[in-house]
């Protein structure tokens, strides 16, 4: 996992306009990205009714994740200003009622497939961090119905798939994995992690010569960062390295200046140039996974370096102040990027 060094990534008053963002998203409910599958018109339900819990923040992933940087902020800045507000709107939603509602909806067929795998990576994590957290010990209790059901899914996915998905956008495989597994090792919840493991080995570790054109328009993950970030979460420090080696043996070419180097965002404000915008916040940490994981003299290690550091400016500018498109999510991939996950 990516860790907090310490909590000086973020200064107070950023860290302040990132938790008062995020209690505002989780709270709005419109507008809402509305995607159900329905039989009927009466199953055309405000999205509050059939997600009491996770409705705001104009997705359901979204309003997740964005708890999810409520409760890290929280967490790390106890005493920061608007942490009452905070707690009483994660009080009110956070709720045993909700979450069984939430648990009932992923129990149907539609449940089966429904936000796999980005949006249950980051409900994983939520409630990771909130049990490693003794303040948050209720919430982690109340959401404990709905974290089993989407746990359940999460082993028969990885027990059917066969190939990853290896887009740059929320089905990317390999980024639902790797939080998957820091979740599971953080509550050493094993079997989880097994699977998350075996299903990396499965679909990864015979990759080589990477071939794929990055970046696609509306990407916020690099399928190939997204990949190598994930590997070496599970390989030792020489095999992951082996493994790199094989995967992109000519990183240094020409070739993949594209991947180096921060993309062009022309519009942050336009949805799909929020995702590009993104799209720099996680490269910076896949890099810097790589950087730490790889060997201390591997050929690699001074490129990582000096990608991470191109990358992390170039993403940090879009994070306030390009509407909503931008604000209703780029904050979570800001924090997770300078404080990380699961740490105090």
């Amino acid at each position: 996992m990516i860790t907090a060094r310490d909590t000086g990534g973020l200064d107070p008053d950023t860290a302040r306009r990132l938790l008062d963002t995020a209690v505002a998203n989780i709270q709005r409910e419109y507008p809402v990205h509305w995607v159900h599958l329905i039989d009927s018109a009466e199953q055309l339900v405000p999205q509050r009714s059939r997600h009491p819990v996770f409705a705001g923040s104009f997705d359901w992933h979204s309003c997740v994740h964005q708890t999810w940087l409520a409760v890290r902020l929280l967490r790390l800045f106890p005493q920061l200003r608007g942490a009452d507000l905070a707690l009483s709107t994660l009080n009110r939603l956070l709720t045993p009622e909700g979450a069984a509602v939430e648990a009932e909806f992923f129990a149907t067929p539609e449940g089966e497939f429904w936000e796999r795998p980005y949006g249950w990576a980051w409900l994983l994590l939520l409630d990771a961090e909130l049990r490693a957290w003794p303040e948050g010990t209720a919430w982690a209790e109340a959401l404990r119905p709905l974290v089993k059901a989407v746990r359940a899914r999460w082993l028969t996915w990885l027990g059917l798939a066969r190939w990853p998905v290896r887009v740059g956008t929320h089905t990317n495989s390999a980024f639902a994995l790797a939080l998957g597994l820091d979740a599971a090792r953080a509550v050493g919840d094993h079997d989880l992690e097994t699977a998350c493991a075996a299903a990396t080995r499965r679909f990864y570790l015979a990759d080589r010569d990477y071939g794929g054109f990055e970046p696609s328009a509306a990407d916020f993950l690099s399928p190939a960062l997204a990949e190598a970030d994930l590997l070496r979460r599970v390989l030792s420090a020489d095999e992951f390295a082996a493994w790199l080696d094989a995967f992109l043996p000519d990183l240094t070419a020409p070739r993949w200046q594209v991947l180096r180097a921060p993309v062009p965002v022309d519009d942050p404000a336009d949805p799909h140039g929020s995702h590009l915008a993104g799209l720099a916040l996680s490269r910076t940490w896949c890099w810097r996974g790589v950087a730490e994981s790889l060997p201390a003299d591997h050929r690699y290690v001074a490129l990582a370096r000096e990608a991470e550091a191109a990358h992390h400016g170039a993403g940090w500018r879009y994070v306030f102040g390009f509407g909503y498109a931008a604000e209703h999510w780029l904050g979570t991939f800001a924090a997770y990027l300078d404080v990380g996950a699961l740490t105090a």
